[in-house]
């Protein structure tokens, strides 16, 4: 027992002895200097303050003077992203205003060709007895009276109908809606891309300006589209370019090789060529097939009109002859013959105008027109200008048109090179270029 608490305790000497206890201090700082020595302390402040004060000024001469037209540029891209956002609103108000303008239109023509022609009906049915009655005098100018005055209202009406088209009127909010929507998402992308400069402001506006132009909202005032043209015209919706070129300009020739396999910014002579073909395609085959269906149905909704009208008013003309007579003979009974033929005809006519919306499809010629006028004055200013690099990529060009036409790229350029053969040999070609339309 005492010999191993001696072991135990010799052990811990040794241990003690081996240990030795070292304190490390922290280097001394210049608070610790400014404790001891004030005079140092006092010249190590005045460098540091005067250090400091040098690289502060240093760097702020090096923010004003470095990359000057850069930090202008990022101040003009944010001015400029305001302003498509406050252009951004006006947008969405205006798509807001087109939908429900657009709905109260399409009500507009329901009601009032189910009105016109319940009244016109009424009208007929009533001359129709009037005029297969023999007794009663009292009984049949009450008759006569009201066949009058609702072949009269409802000549009124018609007159209105033909003349606004609500079906028409309806179908041009559709498209004014679209359009602004598509406006919208440009916009948008324009944001989310980033680096907006004035001119896509500017453009935005113009867009916006055009599109109030060619879809107003008002009727009266002369604002009001013209529903019966003397000639058939597509709808124009987009700002006319300002940009007219030199003929110099116009006349050359991009700047590429003549290499077809060699691109820059994705261009090359042989994308060049298949673009000028497809747009061949498109004056030759999509937009003469449209102008002419086109003036067929505006001629049609000329007719349809004045036929309406015209019948109604002679319903309510040879009503007002009939009521002046008061016997019931043979030439008074063919008056109110012409008038219940003539109310049943301009019901007849009245709803194949505007219950099968001829107003309509000619609105719907004119947007087609537009877009295929469009789509050619889009590609021929792309192509008329010779720096490529300020082209839209030639690649991205393609597949756009390729979508828009309703195809695949692969099924563009077949188009292409099919187009191309029929014009060596002096043929036309048998298909159209857009597959949507």
């Amino acid at each position: 027992m005492t010999a191993s608490l001696k072991s135990s305790m010799s052990s811990l000497c040794v241990f003690k002895s081996n240990v030795s206890p070292k304190l490390h201090y922290p280097p001394r700082t210049c608070s610790s200097v400014m404790n001891n020595n004030a005079p140092c302390s006092r010249k190590l402040v005045r460098k540091s303050k005067a250090s400091v004060k040098a690289v502060s000024f240093e760097d702020q001469v090096n923010i004003k003077s470095h990359d000057d037209e850069g930090f202008y540029d990022l101040h003009e891209s944010n001015k400029a992203t305001l302003q498509l956002y406050a252009i951004l609103e006006t947008v969405c108000d205006r798509i807001e205003m087109h939908y429900n303008v657009g709905v109260q239109r399409d009500n507009w023509n329901s009601l009032l060709l189910n009105s016109t022609n319940v009244i016109t009906l009424a009208a007929t049915t009533m001359a129709g007895v009037a005029s297969s009655l023999h007794d009663g005098a009292e009984q049949l100018f009450a008759l006569k009276l009201s066949s009058t005055l609702l072949f009269s209202a409802a000549t009124w009406m018609s007159l209105v109908m033909n003349k606004i088209q609500p079906s028409q009127l309806a179908e041009e909010q559709r498209n004014a809606t679209r359009l602004f929507r598509q406006l919208q998402a440009q916009i948008q992308t324009t944001i989310a891309v980033g680096n907006a400069t004035e001119e896509d402001v500017n453009n935005a506006i113009e867009k916006v300006l055009a599109l109030d132009k060619a879809y107003p909202l008002a009727l009266l005032g002369g604002a009001m589209v013209e529903k019966f043209p003397s000639k058939f015209e597509p709808a124009i919706w987009w700002p006319s370019s300002s940009k007219t070129e030199s003929p110099s300009s116009s006349s050359s020739s991009p700047d590429l090789t003549k290499s077809s396999s060699s691109t820059k910014n994705g261009w090359n002579e042989k994308l060049e060529m298949e673009m000028r073909e497809i747009i061949e395609v498109v004056k030759r085959k999509d937009a003469e097939d449209y102008e002419r269906l086109g003036n067929l149905a505006l001629k049609m909704n000329k007719i349809m009109a004045i036929s309406g009208s015209l019948f109604t008013g002679i319903a309510a003309l040879g009503s007002a002859i009939f009521l002046g007579n008061n016997n019931n003979d043979n030439g008074s009974w063919g008056i109110m013959i012409v008038a219940v033929v003539a109310g049943a005809m301009a019901s007849v006519v009245n709803a194949f105008e505007h219950g099968g919306q001829v107003g309509m499809v000619v609105d719907m010629y004119r947007y087609c027109g537009g877009f295929f006028r469009l789509l050619e004055e889009t590609t021929e200013s792309t192509l008329e200008e010779k720096n490529c690099e300020k082209r839209e990529n030639g690649e991205i060009f393609e597949m756009k048109m390729a979508l828009i036409l309703g195809r695949s790229v692969s099924q563009l350029r077949k188009l292409a090179s099919k187009s191309a053969f029929c014009r060596s040999q002096g043929s036309e070609v048998d298909e159209f270029a857009s597959k949507l339309f």
